[in-house]
């Protein structure tokens, strides 16, 4: 293509693509940060909105408001819904075709269920600001329709929760259902006693939090008994309908089941005809390039990629920036004509996860800990990684409101069974 400066196509404003915008901000290129959102998620709080402890605008931010100052940057809200990478071109669901010099695909991951995508109506998974609305609505309403109900049975079904997979996901959404049964709904209700409700969290492995070692697992499966929460190790989930789930040969009656065992890549991985692994991730050369196209990059969730430990890149926040960032560099480095940069390696930080009020796990490699101070450390880590003075300020006033009160800011329920929320709520 012919053009004053190289022109940028990063698809994807999470924090692969956000980070390598930002790091591309005095290079001699233009920039066309391309998302089917006009905002940038703060994912790893995503749960906090699904159980009410905070409302959307709190983890996340318009990506024209984030790069407003950077003036070669261009923000485009359209879905990308096809990539000639031989005429470098990708095509948007608005019409509008778009040549790059470079392209960088950072569009992260979608729900994976194993091949029973049936389940998918009947457990919502949360991946989006629009999944943790509709879980929200889901989770609060449940009950609403517990206080209605006069068959005991009926009654009981709304009031069981369970949360399938045990990774952080599944570890914070238990915990904090466990929390907002037993003291956020407390002496609100009159046929019901919400803490009677059963949450259980359903890993099909041996242990949760597989990724950290065994004995913060251990530690964190005592804390989440400790709030209430029913953990189930060793049997997966066979079937999930509008009326329960099979565990085992067992069918439990739940009107409420969430997802959260797995992951598949965006499918755009896939437009681009080269080889994938088995969840749809595009394996990428050290650089991070695409294998035949080495103008063409893959940061974040999307990319495959073993480390020198021969464990692949992780599927985390701090990965998809540094991949990012380093993506940026390598852009830098042919426009100048200087040295690549050496290939990526990913610098593991450590790993949190909060189970619930005072309760949490960290692994920082050689230092581990858990109870009352991982928990203050997950907060105070998660508040600085927040994008924006208002967010940070907002956060940190729900969550000492919460602490001290133990009520949730945001339980409004809007819409109904049939109806999405708004995305401003």
């Amino acid at each position: 293509m012919t053009a004053v400066r190289p022109r940028v196509a990063i698809v994807g404003g999470g924090f692969a693509g956000l980070w390598a915008a930002r790091a591309l901000a005095s290079a001699p290129v233009e920039i066309v940060l391309v998302d089917r959102g006009n905002h940038h998620l703060f994912q790893p709080l995503l749960y906090q909105v699904a159980t009410a402890g905070l409302s959307a605008p709190d983890i996340a931010a318009p990506l024209r408001h984030i790069l407003r100052k950077q003036k070669n940057v261009e923000v485009r809200m359209a879905t990308v819904i096809g990539i000639d990478a031989g005429a470098k071109r990708i095509a948007l669901d608005d019409g509008d075709t778009l040549e790059f010099d470079y392209l960088l695909l950072a569009s992260g991951a979608t729900h994976a269920y194993f091949g029973n995508d049936q389940w998918a109506r009947h457990a919502p998974g949360l991946k989006t600001l629009d999944d943790a609305l509709d879980l929200r609505r889901k989770l609060l309403l449940a009950f609403e329709r517990a206080e209605a109900a006069t068959d005991p049975a009926e009654r009981a079904a709304w009031l069981s929760f369970a949360i399938v997979g045990g990774g952080p996901t599944g570890v914070e959404l238990a915990g904090t259902l466990a929390e907002i049964a037993r003291h956020t709904l407390k002496d609100e209700f009159r046929r019901i006693d919400p803490a009677s409700a059963r949450v259980r969290l359903v890993e099909a492995g041996p242990r949760v939090l597989a990724a950290f070692p065994e004995d913060l697992s251990a530690q964190a499966k005592r804390q989440l008994e400790k709030l209430g929460v029913e953990v189930s190790l060793g049997t997966p989930v066979k079937d999930i309908t509008s009326d329960g789930y099979v565990l085992g040969d067992a069918f439990v009656p739940a009107k409420t089941v969430v997802w959260a065992a797995g992951v598949a890549a965006s499918p755009l991985g896939a437009m681009l005809g080269v080889p994938l692994d088995r969840a749809g991730r595009v394996q990428v050369r050290p650089d991070l390039g695409v294998p035949g196209h080495p103008d063409i990059f893959v940061a974040g969730d999307l990319a495959s990629l073993m480390q020198a430990n021969g464990r692949p890149v992780p599927g985390v926040a701090p990965a998809a920036k540094q991949m990012g960032r380093y993506v940026a560099q390598v852009i830098r480095a042919r426009l100048l004509g200087g040295a690549s940069p050496p290939p990526f390696a990913y610098k593991d930080y450590g790993n949190l996860a909060t189970i619930g009020r005072m309760a949490a796990v960290v692994d920082l490699g050689r230092l581990r800990f858990s109870g009352l101070l991982a928990w203050w450390f997950w907060l105070v880590m998660h508040v600085f990684f927040l994008i924006g003075f208002r967010n940070r300020l907002v956060v940190l006033l729900n969550w000492w409101w919460a602490y001290w009160s133990y009520q949730r800011a945001a339980r409004i329920i809007l819409g109904d069974d049939g109806r999405e929320p708004s995305a401003s709520e």
